[in-house]
């Protein structure tokens, strides 16, 4: 059988000779050495045999293949007939055997920290046949590990921080390095940690990594150093000389504590300040230095102390940590012109651990007021006046008062602020401030008026205050009390003596103190014979009662009684209203069932008020219609002159440059050529009705021209005939252009208007005999036919 006794024995000599080769030389072996081996191999044939695990040293340097150990079967008997085969893991490539002696060898150098272990198997076979001689057993090559593996930290930087002013020992931070070597096989991977940079400041555990303080409170201050830089060192070997090292830097910040308490920059500050700066306003900004950052910074300001504890304030500005001094009452130049105050500042959170609660700083500030032209000031805020509405005109109500404050005190004038009081209802004295009626007051239309009055000075108008007057009108019993609304009331046919048929009620628009007192009474008109009564309810109300039995509708259907309403105010009003009572039929329970027709129309149909708004309607409508026929046919009408034959709505320009002489489509040339010869019965066509139909007026007397005037005279004498005996001509004065330029100049018309023929020769060589002025004109009219034919 395949590894038989005899192949055990020397299976475990050659392991015991592998092992042996890689620790150190081989030695030999005697035969009394192999006779206690095979004793102890059949003592303990019930234990694991050593063949089943080879060792190989990892990292093998050599130039050859490393031999591992050989293999032995009892069914090779030297002959060669028998084969060695391996198989398992790097079978061929990184193990192979040689078949016919069984000699196991790696064929290259191997690493333990990729691989510790390989698992393989072998198999005895007939050369001849290839059948296998014995069953396949597995054994397994371990990897002896050597140190080539140097520790590595887990991070290459840590970060870290510990409280300045901390004690010896402070725990700080921890670091970790691993080491890829075999745990279990020598100080491979015994490591040791040191500090190689850092000291004095901090050290660290050689066994466990942590990193703590070395130095004590006063020397491990965030003021004078924060950041730290300490590198730490991992040794194998357990730190022996030639084991391995590994390197971490490790970030060290010392975070800050309150140990600093806050200091002004200053000892005294100077601020000025304008007299009219208003309340609230920032006056200065003072600012205490802290050595701590963040919340162990933030500071407290207050005044502790000088004569303007209570004009003055102070406060923190979070974001800054500056001190804000702040107007906290109105300043006077002319009654204090400088404040002293004293600050003080402290800690917010104050760490009695390192600070005590007395930590703070004091420092003066200096407040000088300035100086300003300020306007008017009133005594008071508002002021609130009365007066009786039955005041006459010029009464003065009241009045108001104000000064300059400044030194020079200078007058002052005032006025009302017309916006205030547009209906102007109230004056002012500009000298004494008295406030004085200008109109009647009626408290039953305003029963407050609100108005302003400015303060201006004299010396200085543009300083100027104001302040507002409420006036408060006082009711005077000026109004009678009137019946509260129009009563229309019925009473039955069948009414009975004492039977109660309305009850009535006033109201006053005045506004007694003690409230309305009304007292009803029938008028003397109605007293005489009265079918009624009126009972005062003593509440303000009264009761209309009958005075007899039985009504008769068809006799009397209306009855008016008169009642007269009182108040009981001094001076006493009254008025008298009349109440309309209907007599109608009703039912043996006292509802009515028919009155007259009256009575039925007023009570069915629409009211007073909606009649009005039906009527308005209908009279805007008619309105609205009128004025469309109107516009219409005022479109439709041709306005008076607008005919190209009347020569007044035709204005000649001589300086355009149109169609010249070809142009008289805008004008009649013939009314400007011979306005003599123009048609005498030539009508207008704004309708000109036949002058047969129309006497002829009167020649009004003019002024009698000069002889040499005779063709003008005749023509305007023309045109003023025709103008009084034209019906249609404007109602109003109008302007008459005729355009007569009369006769008898030497030169004639310029305008070719006037030309008999503007299509013939001219000879226009005359033009150079006028002169140097007419030059111009002789050089381009003067010229010969050629030249114009050019």
């Amino acid at each position: 059988q395949f590894l038989s006794l005899s192949y055990y024995r020397y299976c475990v000599a050659h392991c015991v000779n592998a092992v042996t080769l890689s620790r150190g030389p081989v030695r030999r072996k005697t035969k009394e050495t192999e006779g206690r081996q095979d004793k102890d191999l059949l003592r303990r044939s019930k234990r694991g045999w050593m063949w089943r695990q080879f060792f190989l040293q990892e990292e093998y340097t050599g130039t050859e293949h490393q031999y591992i150990g050989k293999l032995h079967s009892d069914m090779d008997r030297g002959d060669g007939t028998v084969m060695y085969v391996l198989a398992g893991e790097g079978a061929g490539t990184i193990f192979v055997i040689d078949s016919n002696s069984g000699d196991l060898h790696a064929t290259r150098s191997l690493d333990r920290e990729e691989k510790p272990f390989y698992t393989l198997r072998a198999q005895v076979v007939n050369k001849k046949n290839g059948l296998p001689l014995e069953p396949e057993t597995e054994f397994t090559v371990k990897l002896h590990d050597i140190n080539d593996n140097e520790p590595k930290f887990d991070k290459e930087v840590y970060t870290a921080s510990v409280p300045e002013r901390s004690h010896i020992g402070t725990y700080v931070t921890q670091v970790t390095a691993h080491d890829a070597d075999d745990e279990m096989f020598g100080y491979s991977a015994k490591l040791a940690y040191s500090i190689s940079q850092g000291h004095p400041y901090f050290s660290v555990e050689p066994n466990t990594g942590i990193i703590r303080t070395a130095l004590g409170p006063s020397d491990m201050d965030r003021e004078q150093r924060e950041h730290y830089q300490v590198v730490i060192e991992a040794k194998d070997m357990a730190g022996q000389r030639g084991g391995l090292t590994g390197t971490t830097t490790v970030n060290i910040s010392l975070t800050d504590v309150n140990d600093n308490p806050p200091r002004f920059t200053q000892s005294i500050y100077q601020f000025s300040v304008p007299e009219i700066t208003k309340v609230g306003s920032l006056v200065g900004r003072i600012r205490a230095v802290d050595a701590d950052v963040g919340r162990n910074a933030e500071m407290d300001y207050t005044v502790v102390n000088g004569d303007g504890l209570d004009v003055f304030d102070i406060s923190t500005d979070r974001n800054t940590q500056e001190g804000i001094l702040s107007l906290k009452k109105p300043l006077d130049y002319e009654k204090k012109k400088s404040y002293m105050l004293q600050i003080q500042v402290q800690n917010t959170h104050p760490d009695t651990q390192f600070l005590s609660m007395d930590a703070k700083d004091i420092a003066n500030i200096r407040v000088s007021v300035e100086d300003v032209d300020e306007p008017p000031q009133f005594e008071k805020i508002n002021y609130i006046l009365e007066v009786k509405e039955d005041a006459a005109v010029g009464t003065v109500i009241g009045s108001v008062s104000a000064v300059d404050p400044d030194i020079l005190r200078s007058p002052v004038k005032y006025s009302i602020d017309r916006h205030t009081d547009v209906d102007r209802i109230f004056g002012v004295y500009a000298g004494n401030g008295s406030i004085f009626l200008q109109r009647p007051l009626d408290r039953e239309e305003f029963a407050w008026h609100n108005i302003s009055v400015i303060a201006t000075e004299f010396n200085n108008p543009e300083q100027t205050s104001r302040v507002p007057v409420y006036i408060r009108v006082l009711d005077v019993n000026d109004n009678p009390p009137m019946l509260a609304s129009f009563y229309e009331t019925f009473v039955c046919e069948n009414a009975k003596a004492g039977q109660k048929i309305q009850t009535i009620s006033a109201v006053d628009p005045d506004d007694p103190v003690g409230g309305h007192r009304f007292l009803f009474s029938l008028a003397p008109e109605s007293s005489v014979r009265a079918n009624f009564s009126v009972r005062d309810n003593g509440d303000n109300t009264a009761g209309i009662f009958t005075r007899r039995t039985g009504f008769g509708r068809m006799h009397k259907s209306t009855h008016l009684v008169a009642v007269v309403i009182s108040d009981g105010h001094i001076p006493m009003q009254s008025s008298t209203g009349t109440l309309t009572i209907r007599v109608c039929t009703c039912d043996r329970d006292g509802n009515m069932e028919m009155c007259n027709a009256e009575a039925l129309s007023s009570t069915t149909g629409l009211s007073t008020g909606a009649l009005v708004a039906i009527l308005l309607c209908i009279l805007i409508l008619l309105l609205i219609v009128v004025l469309f026929a109107a516009l219409k046919r005022q479109k439709k009408k041709e306005p008076l002159i607008i005919s190209k034959e009347d020569v007044r709505d035709n204005v000649v320009s001589y300086n355009d440059e149109g169609g010249g002489e070809e142009d008289t489509q805008a004008f009649d040339i013939g009314a400007l050529r011979h306005p003599e010869v123009m048609e005498e019965s030539k009508l207008r066509r704004d309708i000109l009705p036949p002058e047969s139909l129309y006497p002829p007026p009167p020649l009004r007397r003019t002024m009698v021209p000069s002889r040499g005037n005779a063709d003008v005279r005749d023509f305007i004498n023309q045109r003023v005939q025709e103008n009084d005996g034209n019906p249609t001509a404007p109602p109003y004065d109008s302007l008459a252009t005729y355009a007569y330029e009369g006769n008898g100049s030497v030169a004639e018309s310029l305008s070719s208007l006037g030309s008999v023929s503007s299509e013939g020769e001219q000879d226009y060589n005359y033009l150079s005999e006028w002169g140097p002025r007419f030059r111009k004109l002789a050089d381009m009219y003067g010229g010969e036919d050629s030249d114009w034919d050019s």
